[in-house]
């Protein structure tokens, strides 16, 4: 598996925090899909419930919600994520990845629900240079 970050947005902040995932706790984010609730015990944040909102494979390609299967597609889009028409009623074959959790997905993005007693700056140590190995 790919090193997975997990970019986690806090709306009572209005901040985002980015953690470098374990192998084991990316491991229990396999087989997830976009729009699922997880528990932060099991990737370093006790007492958080985050929801996932999308992410993105090695490659770029983002994830979509609605998109079946594993892997990247090429559906015929008329907007949202992976493609922003420029004019009315245009629509594409993009490349997107799937909205499942796989073994390339390299970001994934999540939104706090419920906080825990510590902070994500407790939790996350921003800034340390052991982050991006």
């Amino acid at each position: 598996m790919v090193d997975i970050r997990l970019v986690v947005g806090d709306p009572s902040t209005k901040k985002t925090k980015q953690k470098v995932l374990t192998p084991a706790e990316a491991q229990k984010l396999s087989g997830l899909k976009v729009g699922s609730a997880l528990k932060g015990d099991g990737v370093g944040l006790p007492g958080y419930e985050l929801i996932i909102t999308g992410g993105s494979d090695r490659d770029g390609f983002p994830m979509r919600k609605g998109v079946p299967g594993v892997g990247k597609h090429k559906p015929i889009l008329s907007g949202g994520v992976g493609f922003h028409p420029k004019k009315d009623g245009e629509r594409r074959k993009i490349t997107v990845h799937s909205e499942n959790i796989d073994a390339i997905i390299a970001q994934v993005n999540v939104k706090v629900v419920k906080s825990g007693e510590k902070s994500l700056d407790e939790l996350i140590q921003s800034g340390s240079k052991d982050e991006g190995k």
